[in-house]
């Protein structure tokens, strides 16, 4: 299985332009992916209405040709507005969709919490999504069956002058929840050049692996897209090492991870 992410230069409520953007990083790889593999898309790329994402993101899954994570965008529920994204199979299926159910900072005067937890499996193999804030919070991670992979749809700020503070919180959160909890970890964000009215973007895309002996390998930052393989049966015997060591945190209500 392959993981394609994404870190382009996006603008707020520019969902045409964005969408251009997207297929441009993403065309080199259509290629090399297959109706098994997983393209992650940042949040909030998009700023239509729902519906129009929808139809947008089914005709995006199916050129590329790969199962889509679809980043997210605001929907309107009656009179409630949430932070929602879908999940498209390589011919345009929805399988699920999935809410943000932490709003983060002024966002919170604009969208509710949601509750719909972003999971499903593909090829035998448990995926969690969490878009951006929600990754932070512990009991969100652990109270759900435990990933495989864990994809996380980002819009990361920061206040600091430069990206490198919230970048380097990025890195060594992906690092210790992959180690931690024996996953994978994506991460697709806005590019630190993005356009947006008040605050700056970091540019935090990247792949949490905790199986390399090399520490330098254990976050690979994306810069404009990246193709990752995925390689479970290293990530198996590493959680059984662990395992065998007593070392290992294991999923609720008894389900230990793989």
């Amino acid at each position: 299985m392959k993981l394609l992410l994404v870190n382009p230069r996006l603008e707020a409520a520019a969902q045409a332009a964005n969408l251009a953007t997207l297929r441009t990083l993403l065309a080199p790889f259509r290629d090399s992916v297959g109706p098994n593999d997983l393209t992650l898309l940042p949040e909030h790329h998009y700023f239509g209405a729902w519906d129009a994402y929808l139809d947008e993101m089914r005709e995006l899954a199916a050129w590329l040709g790969s199962t889509l994570v679809a980043g997210s965008t605001h929907r309107e529920v009656g009179a409630t507005r949430f932070n929602t994204g879908a999940v498209l199979a390589a011919d345009g299926t929805l399988v699920t969709l999935y809410e943000k159910l932490r709003p983060y900072a002024r966002e919170r005067e604009h969208v509710s919490p949601g509750s719909a937890r972003g999971g499903f499996t593909i090829a035998e193999r448990r995926v969690a999504v969490m878009i951006c804030a929600d990754f932070w919070f512990t009991d969100l991670f652990v109270s759900q069956p435990m990933p495989d992979l864990v994809l996380v749809p980002a819009l990361s700020v920061t206040r600091k002058p430069t990206a490198e503070y919230s970048r380097a919180l990025w890195r060594h959160t992906a690092v210790a929840r992959a180690y931690e909890y024996g996953v994978f970890v994506g991460v697709s964000d806005w590019a630190h050049d993005s356009a947006l009215p008040e605050q700056h973007t970091s540019g935090v895309a990247g792949f949490a692996d905790p199986t390399p002996s090399d520490p330098a390998q254990l976050f690979q930052p994306v810069a404009n897209a990246e193709l990752v393989d995925l390689d479970f049966s290293r990530l198996d015997a590493f959680r059984a090492d662990r395992r065998a060591r007593g070392f290992f945190w294991e999923g609720p209500q008894g389900e230990a991870s793989r």
